[in-house]
């Protein structure tokens, strides 16, 4: 690995560990540099600015997550139903969710910063691209369209329920209640068009 290419890994990892063990207006440049053992204007140079570095960690945190979560689905042979997929996911966020709080509440940041800096928005729309097509498989909710369609849906889902419990973690909806509130939804859904007769 490059002296440069070096540097801006360990600006990452100094970023997400400032993101464990700082509030968000604690996570400033001067934290970061020393977190990473880097210099202040290595953040510019590799990143152009403190915010898309935050960004950038805080997608590399979230795919590491996914990852942690995709390896709790590991012992469910493949093949098995998706809603049994599903409903490990949904128990693996649930128990990794508080170690992971920092990141969330700078992921929030982000989308909100992202509405006036193209650069971060860029980033997050990567992000977020990138992230269905690897769901999809996670859950093996099928490699087409309506698969990742499918995974948009459930990222979307978790997404929106882990900025409410940041909020409040009463807010959760976790377990048998997430069984019992997908059970109902699928019942409000109307049933899929029949295939056509070939």
């Amino acid at each position: 690995m490059s002296p440069q290419r070096s540097n801006r890994a360990a600006l990452v990892e100094g970023t997400l560990r400032c993101l464990e063990r700082l509030p968000a207006e604690r996570v400033t440049a001067r934290a970061i540099a020393e977190a990473s053992g880097a210099n202040l204007a290595s953040i510019a140079y590799h990143f152009g600015s403190k915010d898309e570095l935050i960004t950038a960690a805080v997608i590399e945190g979230l795919d590491r997550w996914l990852s942690e979560i995709a390896a709790s689905l590991g012992a469910l042979p493949s093949g098995d139903t998706p809603q049994k997929r599903l409903r490990r996911a949904a128990e693996a966020i649930e128990a990794t969710r508080e170690r992971h709080a920092g990141l969330a509440r700078n992921f929030l940041g982000a989308l909100a910063r992202a509405q006036h800096d193209a650069s971060i928005r860029d980033l997050l729309i990567d992000g977020f691209a990138k992230t269905r097509p690897v769901l999809a498989g996670v859950l093996e909710l099928g490699d087409d369209g309506p698969g990742a369609d499918a995974a948009g849906l459930v990222h979307s889902m978790f997404v929106g329920l882990l900025f409410q419990t940041l909020l409040d973690p009463e807010l959760a909806i976790e377990g048998e209640r997430m069984t019992a509130a997908l059970g109902r939804l699928r019942e409000a859904l109307p049933a899929p068009p029949a295939a056509p007769n070939s």
